[in-house]
């Protein structure tokens, strides 16, 4: 699946780029859904990524103070995900 070989490929560069915000602590793949566990702000939150044909989705558990920014969160989420799956 595509999408799964670009999300491999591509997290790297995700801590790359955003490793100044957080710290990943957790990263395991189990077939095609991708459970982790982050560090920011002294705060952990955890979540998954499930990849399909069609879609993927990403849940996440934030701890109140991460929470309060999980609006802002969203759009840059959604933002750097497409320019990690979308065709080069």
């Amino acid at each position: 699946m595509e999408a799964l070989r670009r999300l491999h490929a591509g997290l790297g560069s995700v801590r790359t780029n955003f490793g100044h915000f957080f710290v990943v602590e957790q990263e395991e793949w189990a077939g095609d859904q991708l459970a982790f566990r982050v560090r920011s702000l002294g705060q952990a939150a955890q979540g998954t990524i499930d990849v399909a044909e069609d879609h993927v989705r990403l849940e996440v558990m934030l701890p109140w103070l991460l929470a309060a920014f999980a609006e802002k969160l969203t759009s840059v989420i959604r933002k750097q995900g497409t320019l990690l799956l979308e065709k080069k």
